[in-house]
């Protein structure tokens, strides 16, 4: 009896526990990624953690204007091409990177880093930037609970777009 007590409290755990993987183990800030196909086997593919809004206030409070962000949470941002890249017009080698923002009100900086594999914050990368970038600021209609990275075809190139709460900021991708 008491074998059988304890082999299906196990299996309920069991249980449990992959159903609880299978909804993305509980992590507040799943893994994400998304990518671009330039054509001609010229690639993009960007990994990142995905922050839930969860009735905060994101920018100007849980991510400060004018510092610098890891663009996501846990781990930084991961930037990888295959080939070289025109990013907002700056010249970005073939190479594996990681992103941060700096994000402001009205306007936003793309850091493109050399330096992979950190966790993300503190921030304190300077010697290793490649580049800051300008990103263009717009308002989405609705908040976006999930922060996402996304990239859209744009003739030869990608539009990388960041979304979150009510905030779009995009940067333009040629190859």
């Amino acid at each position: 009896m008491r074998n059988r007590i304890v082999s299906r409290a196990v299996f309920t755990i069991l249980i449990s526990y992959a159903a609880f993987a299978q909804m993305g183990g509980g992590k507040p800030s799943p893994s994400a990624s998304a990518s671009c196909d330039l054509g001609g086997g010229k690639t993009i593919k960007t990994d990142y953690s995905s922050p839930r809004m969860r009735g905060r206030k994101i920018y100007g409070d849980l991510v400060p204007y004018d510092e610098v962000w890891r663009t996501g949470a846990n781990e930084a941002t991961t930037f990888v091409t295959n080939s070289e890249l025109l990013v907002g017009g700056t010249h970005v080698p073939a190479g594996s990177y990681t992103i941060f923002t700096v994000p402001g009100h009205d306007s936003w900086k793309l850091i493109i880093n050399k330096k992979t594999g950190e966790w993300g914050i503190p921030y304190k990368y300077q010697s290793d930037e490649l580049a800051r970038v300008d990103m263009k600021v717009s308002r989405l209609p609705s908040p976006v609970e999930d922060f996402t990275i996304s990239y859209e075809k744009n003739g030869d190139g990608c539009m990388m777009h960041l979304d979150w709460e009510t905030t779009r900021v995009s940067v333009e991708i040629k190859p």
